[in-house]
């Protein structure tokens, strides 16, 4: 008997506390709120069937034992994937931290001032490896973002070449396998026609718009792409370096030979390869092409004091604001990770990383030289790590294949008979010398055993960087461990985080991400292992895989799943891809229409751009829910086209709409399928499911529901799961088997995407179990109800139920406050900051409004200061509209108010410096003082600066 459930430790509200909870929400029990909330004709029949929740004793006894199956063996498989040595200052202060991994997507910059300094050192460190002008935050792996460059340079192409036609892409065919299969994936539906060979060799027919390279390339080759580029250029198309980022400390880097764009991965800079992921990819440009950059830009601005200031600049939000019309889908990033990144450049500085590049390079420079007193020729001429090596006579790749499995060695054995070998900075004299000992045996030759590795560099002279880099201030600064940590604390405390106090945001599901789940992360058993290792050596990880793939089919209903997508956004674009491929394998390619609602996501109609699809809009009656007259009316319009009908259940207002099925059954008649977005899926969890509502495919945020931390906008995984009819689709990889009969190309590097961080999913749901995971859904409605009944006499709750409950989340309307009280949403969301709060989602998906997500997590002591904040607050709106406050120097319109305001020797507003610091009595019990104050937008977008030079004066 266990003496202490996981599930009393992760709910918030204590058991006599729920009591009171339910008075105020005006009903006698908790299942009466959840009858009336979810309609009856959706709920599930029987409990979900998983095993019974473990403690987190015994989760983390179980969790050791299944580790215990992965095999270590040293990898010099290479293809992306590399061994790092993790800074301990970087693992202990950063990834173990929950003032990092639990902060959110720093939309309310003025509280995020830590991260974003931490990402701009990301953006900067960037910038200067590969020598483009203009970087940004992070993408989500190499393989996606080359795919974001083709489309980028897609996007770049003139009026003339759009009418002419132009949508041929060339890719070097010397070009890591995975990388040109989601290159594949993406360009299919965009008509672009991918074409493979020699870049030396090629070419150019006039209807290019882009090329892609590798640097250094698939084999280890380091090519000298100047005359490449000029030729493309010359021809009309763009140029897409996709270079390994510790090259670049030695070689010359792409934006001085002549690429437009470098993308790639930031893996090997401390990142641990983690059986696939989680990785920070990297991605820069030329200055012209900024505006059109995927993903996240940190710039510098001004606060209303004048002081620098950090935000994100340009496009943020985009896919809100153009919908359909959006560059790229992608709506986050791999935050946690780029800040890893960004802080093994700050501790190791120029030197460092040039010292650990040259180690490297020397390396394989030796071992080259022993392979070949053995009798094996090297194909590559110019090596940085990587070897390509022929097999001499009498020698066959079954023999080195057993002799290396012998000495616990993978390499990376290629179709047409060569062996590739990539080395690393964790690589050991010792690891040498068992690697020549199974060439060595192969030929019955002795080699003489290493016992130095010294300093060489065969970069022929043309080759070689001559320009200096990480020349920032902040890369020269923090070598020791004492400063390093220091540096990091002191960003630390810029920041709110989830272990500061509740972040309501709805949408997004700021839940608890609970200490045991994230145990894990740090063992080398779960981050030390490469993804194309043999299936007998990764046995632990797959455990975890298969049954998490069964957990989460139970959990939504449907028949099949897939981890790949490694996020929220690229689960969308993989459930289109895989409706899409469905209609093509019945004749039915035409079908391209995509039914969306209003009150969407505003990744959904990106990702439908991007599948391809044309985005019809369908119509929200005043109480927020799809209009179900006009759902039928364009569903029979379109039938003969129509592919999908993208929902999100409960809706994007927070409400679980009644007529949900008698929807489905509209598009099915129709002939499109159902496609669920599983934003909202912590509602749903075993009191409904998109199976029993009758979707056909839905995505999940493991980082919301299923407890994976946001880590300032990343990590994330974005599986999908589909009905039986839609299994044969799922993705393929064209290193390690996955996917269907009929399975789409890959949608992301790795086979099975961000496979380390999925142990968190995986101890969560274990150890809440069936009847732990709907009490966590009851409770995050409870909640949500319990907020909306204490508030609504305060704020207008803007959309309810049919029986005026609210779902897990509410809107609140605000739309009143710039002509009521002279001030605008974003600065009641900035006076928040002043009370210790993290802003609610604010104008979206209702503009000048407030959604509101408590979780299930908060406690009702949380809640309740939530909610005397928000009276508190509302009353200083009353003041201003009664005069009792000036108009424009009031609490408000002046958030957030800094410690240097409060403290300084003059103070000229007419409010006290107490009624701004310290507006209630318990917030100076756990005060959170904002860095900056009011940061002016405008001159960050009309000033653009992305890297960390303006802020040194601060370091």
């Amino acid at each position: 008997m266990q003496t202490d459930k996981f599930i009393s430790r992760h709910n918030g509200p204590r058991d006599h506390e729920i009591d009171e909870m339910l008075k105020v929400v005006g009903v006698s029990s908790l299942d009466e709120l959840i009858d009336q909330t979810v309609p009856t004709n959706i709920r599930l029949k029987k409990p979900l069937n998983l095993p019974e929740p473990m403690s987190e004793y015994e989760f983390l006894n179980h969790i050791r034992k299944v580790s215990s199956k992965n095999k270590f063996y040293k990898s010099f498989i290479g293809m992306g994937y590399y061994g790092t040595a993790t800074p301990s200052v970087i693992l202990r202060n950063i990834l173990e931290n929950p003032s990092w991994y639990t902060s959110y997507t720093p939309y309310q910059a003025e509280i995020s001032q830590g991260r974003l300094e931490a990402l701009l050192n990301f953006q900067t460190m960037v910038i200067e490896l590969t020598g483009l002008p203009i970087a940004n935050a992070s993408l989500l792996d190499e393989a996606t973002a080359a795919a974001e460059a083709m489309i980028m340079m897609f996007n770049q192409r003139s009026r003339t070449a759009v009418k002419e036609g132009h949508n041929v892409l060339f890719v070097d065919q010397d070009i890591f396998p995975q990388t040109l299969d989601v290159i594949k994936t993406r360009s299919a539906p965009l008509g672009i026609e991918v074409v493979t060979g020699c870049y030396s060799e090629y070419e150019f027919k006039g209807k290019e718009f882009g090329v892609i390279v590798q640097y250094p390339s698939g084999k280890g080759n380091i090519r000298d792409y100047s005359a490449f580029a000029a030729k493309a250029h010359e021809a009309g198309a763009l140029v897409t370096a996709v270079a390994d980022i510790l090259s670049l400390a030695l070689i010359t880097p792409p934006g001085e030979w002549g690429a437009d764009i470098a993308a790639g991965s930031t893996q090997r800079f401390g990142i641990p390869m983690g059986f696939g992921g989680p990785h920070a990819a990297y991605f820069a440009c030329k200055d012209e092409y900024k505006r059109n950059m995927p993903g996240r830009i940190i710039g510098v601005s001004v606060d209303r004091h004048g002081n620098k200031a950090l935000r994100m600049a340009l496009q943020t939000r985009e896919q809100h604001i153009k919908r359909e019309r959006a560059t790229s889908n992608i709506c986050t990033a791999q935050a946690l990770l780029a800040t890893m990144a960004g802080m093994y450049a700050v501790y190791h500085g120029p030197k460092g990383i040039k010292r650990i590049a040259s180690y490297v390079h020397s390396i394989a420079v030796l071992v080259a030289e022993e392979l070949d007193k053995l009798g094996y020729k090297q194909n590559v001429k110019n090596i940085f790590d990587t070897l390509e090596v022929e097999l001499p006579s009498g020698v066959t790749v079954e023999d080195i294949r057993k002799n290396a499995l012998t000495h616990q060695i993978n390499l990376n054995y290629k179709s047409n008979g060569t062996i590739g070998i990539s080395f690393d900075e964790t690589t050991s004299i010792n690891d040498i010398n068992n690697l020549l000992s199974v060439f060595a045996e192969s030929t019955g030759k002795q080699f003489n055993k290493i016992t130095e590795i010294k300093e060489v560099n065969s970069i022929p002279e043309g080759l070689q960087r001559k320009s200096p880099f990480l020349t920032d201030k902040v890369f020269n600064s923090f070598h020791s461990e004492t400063e390093m940590m220091r540096y990091i604390k002191k960003l630390e405390r810029r920041d709110i985080a989830l272990n500061h106090s509740m972040i309501s945001l709805g949408s997004c599901t700021m839940k608890l991400n609970p200490a045991t789940t994230m145990f894990p992360l740090s063992w080398p058993e779960w981050n030390g292992l490469h993804p194309f290792v043999p299936s007998d050596q990764a046995e632990g990880y797959l455990q975890v895989i298969r049954e998490m793939e069964q957990y989460l089919a139970e959990i939504t209903g449907l028949h099949s799943v897939t981890l790949q997508p490694n996020s929220g956004a690229a689960g969308e674009y993989t459930g289109l891809m895989v409706i899409r491929q469905y209609h093509i394998s019945r004749g039915e390619g035409h079908r391209n229409v995509v039914l969306i609602p209003s009150s969407a996501h505003g990744t959904n109609p990106a990702s439908s751009a991007m599948a391809g699809m044309k985005v019809v809009v369908v119509k929200c009656d005043d109480k927020g829910n799809i209009d179900v007259d006009d759902l039928k009316a364009k569903a029979e319009q379109h039938r003969e086209n129509l592919s999908a009908f993208m929902v999100t259940y409960p809706s994007t207002h927070g409400v679980f709409e009644s007529k949900i099925k008698e929807m489905i059954d509209i598009v099915h008649q129709n002939g499109g399928l159902v496609y669920m977005d599983g934003a909202n899926m912590n509602a749903q969890v075993g009191l409904t499911s998109p199976g029993e509502i009758g979707a056909d495919v839905c995505h999940l945020n493991l980082h919301k529901t299923f407890a994976i931390p946001h880590g300032g906008g990343g990590p994330g995984v974005g599986p999908i799961a589909v009905a039986e009819h839609l299994t044969p689709f799922l993705p393929s990889h064209p290193v390690v088997k996955t996917g269907g009969d009929k399975a789409i190309s890959a949608v992301a590097a790795a086979p099975y995407g961000s496979a380390s961080i999925v142990v968190i999913s995986y101890a969560y749901i274990l150890m809440l179990g069936a009847e732990g995971l709907t009490q966590a859904t009851k409770m995050a409605i409870l909640n949500a109800n319990y907020l909306a009944a204490r508030l609504k006499d305060h704020y207008k709750i803007l959309y309810t139920g049919e029986t005026g409950r609210v779902a897990h989340e509410m809107i609140l309307d605000c739309h009143h406050f710039k002509l009521t009280y002279g001030v605008d949403t974003s600065d009641v969301g900035r006076r928040m900051m002043d009370y210790g709060y993290h802003a609610p989602t604010v104008s979206f998906p209702v503009h000048e409004s407030l959604m509101v997500e408590p979780t299930e997590s908060e406690s009702k002591q949380e809640l309740d200061r939530f909610v005397e904040m928000m009276i508190a607050i509302k009353q200083e709106l009353e003041d201003i509209k009664n005069g009792k406050a000036d108009k424009a120097d009031n609490l408000i319109a002046n958030a957030p108010h800094t410690a240097t305001e409060a403290a300084a020797d003059e103070w000229n507003h007419p409010y006290t410096r107490q009624q701004a610091a310290f507006p209630l009595p318990w917030v100076a019990q756990n005060k959170f003082w904002p860095f900056v104050s009011k940061i002016d937008a405008g001159y960050g977008d009309r000033n653009l600066v992305c890297t960390c030079a303006p802020i040194e004066e601060y370091m």
